[in-house]
């Protein structure tokens, strides 16, 4: 066996599984903050926090006497209260008989229902503030385009390019250029130019104008590689400018969508231009469940590439309220579009292999790192999120389970019996157990 072959594999192996432990200990983090702090405002101590389980590498005990900790095993966290049994919560009665009026107070199962409600919601919410503000922060970097539309940066490309930073763009193949912030008309410019190597820019170049040559608008080139997808597999990197398809000349991103979805599956070898040089690659397109406006899905072939312009437009600075709503509308649409998608699973509409498990979430992960930090923290917003959802679900064990149990102490005025809780909490540990083998078989088996 050629050792010295395995090592850039084993390289890769190292760098998804540090990616993923590095997401999932900042999610984590946020979340048992959240139940941390809000428990502490509310008056509930608590004894332990937690990240990782297992065999604890390094601690420190607050002044406030809770023990900070770092567990050998970086595959999740938890904060311990005043008079809980275990990690997962549960009444300590031996504890709890040995306290005072005062002290029990100031534990999770002595504090009044509404603490114990406002400190088991703060994890999930916690990761919805952290999404929020992540994606805040890079609406707020990348700025809003400026008007009229000036060229603010030049992607590399294998043709003919007369155009220089700072040109204003006023017209494309003697058409004017409509407003870059009214998408329709804009999409609408777009679809009628025609699909050839080069077009014709008017441009306002130090005060004259000038009509030079460019390429076409939205050349076939990846911008983005989506994780785990046909390109990722095939070796496609952020930057490639797809020339052929089977031998065939393309100009345009459409020219390469409309071969992907007319392949029917069917492999298809590409002419890649990358840093001057070609090269060929092979992939085959894959079926994918994408969500429509509508809400339903629709199943299609690609190969997990995102476009781009070959030009990066001039922006101006975007204010905190508008990027702050941004982040806000975001973070709604990751939400909306993953009930969206567990829901057609459910009823069948979509396969099921659009649920990951840790081992994609994994691959994900070292994917997204290794397209750039920019990438990487997107991805840490949109892990956040969907941490935060999974949690809202009302499955005893998990966040969303234990709100159902307040809530029926809240109509009933008395809470679950112990008995009831043990059963209910099996019940949910199972679906849980389940939820994750069935995710992980995904990982494993799923095309």
């Amino acid at each position: 066996m050629d050792i010295a072959a395995l090592l850039p594999q084993f390289g890769g192996v190292i760098w998804t599984v540090l990616a993923f432990v590095i997401a999932l200990s900042v999610i984590v983090a946020i979340h048992e903050y959240g139940h941390y702090i809000v428990g502490r405002w509310s008056g509930i101590d608590a004894d332990v926090f937690s990240l990782g389980f297992g065999p604890v590498l390094f601690s420190r005990v607050d002044k406030r006497g809770t023990k900070w900790q770092f567990a050998l095993l970086p595959l999740g966290g938890y904060v311990k209260f005043r008079g809980d049994s275990n990690a997962s919560g549960g009444k300590d009665d031996a504890a709890m008989a040995s306290l005072s009026e005062s002290e029990r107070r100031r534990t999770m199962n002595g504090a009044p229902l509404w603490a114990r409600a406002a400190t088991v919601a703060a994890g999930p919410a916690f990761n919805f503030a952290l999404s929020i503000l992540i994606f805040t922060g890079i609406f707020m970097l990348r700025g809003e385009v400026t008007e009229p539309v000036q060229i603010g940066e030049l992607r590399a490309v294998p043709a003919q390019n007369e155009l220089r930073v700072g040109d204003e763009l006023v017209a494309i193949e003697g058409t004017d250029l409509p407003s870059f912030s009214e998408s329709a008309s804009f999409q609408s410019f777009l679809d009628d130019l025609p699909e050839q190597e080069h077009l014709d820019y008017t441009v306002l170049r130090d005060g004259d104008r000038q009509v030079v040559q460019g390429p076409y608008v939205y050349p076939p080139v990846a911008t983005q590689i989506i994780p785990r997808s046909a390109a990722d597999d095939a070796g496609f990197r952020a930057g490639d400018i797809i020339v052929s398809i089977n031998g065939d000349e393309i100009y345009a991103f459409d020219q390469l969508r409309d071969a992907v979805e007319g392949s029917d599956g069917a492999t298809l070898e590409m002419e890649v231009w990358r840093d001057g040089d070609i090269r060929t690659l092979e992939m085959t397109p894959r079926r994918t469940d994408e969500p429509q406006p509508d809400g339903s899905f629709k199943t299609a072939f690609r190969i997990g590439i995102v476009g781009g312009m070959f030009f990066e437009p001039e922006t101006a600075f975007t204010g905190p309220i508008s990027a702050f709503w941004s982040g806000v509308e975001q973070t709604g649409r990751i939400i909306d579009g993953s009930l969206s998608g567990l829901w057609h699973m459910i009823t069948g509409a979509i396969s099921t292999c659009n649920l990951s498990g840790p081992i994609g979430i994994a691959e994900t992960s070292g994917s997204m790192a290794s397209q750039g930090t920019a990438s990487f923290i997107w991805f840490i917003a949109v892990l956040s999120t969907a941490v935060g959802l999974l949690n809202l679900f009302p499955i005893p064990v998990l966040d969303g389970g234990h709100l159902v149990f307040h809530a029926y102490e809240a109509v009933t005025g008395r809470p679950p019996s112990d008995k009831a809780l043990r059963v209910l909490m099996a019940i949910g540990l199972t679906m849980l157990l389940s939820l994750m083998l069935f995710a992980l078989s995904n990982d494993l088996f799923c095309p």
